[in-house]
């Protein structure tokens, strides 16, 4: 562990607490993300589009339509 993240456990703040030990138990993956050129950027931005189509739709049509809509777009 590093010191930092020993501060943050010594802190009164428990959302801090939290943090730490999240940092601490996907430590491999946190230091892939900082260092590997690679990212999901792409993969979210298309989440977020089909995210935004469902709001639109919400209460207004069937899976058939949110579909349609989702490959039409692409």
């Amino acid at each position: 562990m590093s010191a930092p993240l020993q501060e943050r456990r010594r802190d009164d703040i428990p959302s801090l607490h939290t943090l730490a030990a999240g940092i601490d138990r996907d430590r491999d993956a946190v230091i892939a993300g900082l260092k590997l050129p690679w990212n999901s950027g792409v993969v979210e931005g298309h989440v977020n589009r089909i995210e935004m189509l469902k709001r639109e739709m919400f209460g207004r049509a069937g899976f058939g339509l949110l579909r349609r809509r989702v490959l039409l777009a692409t």
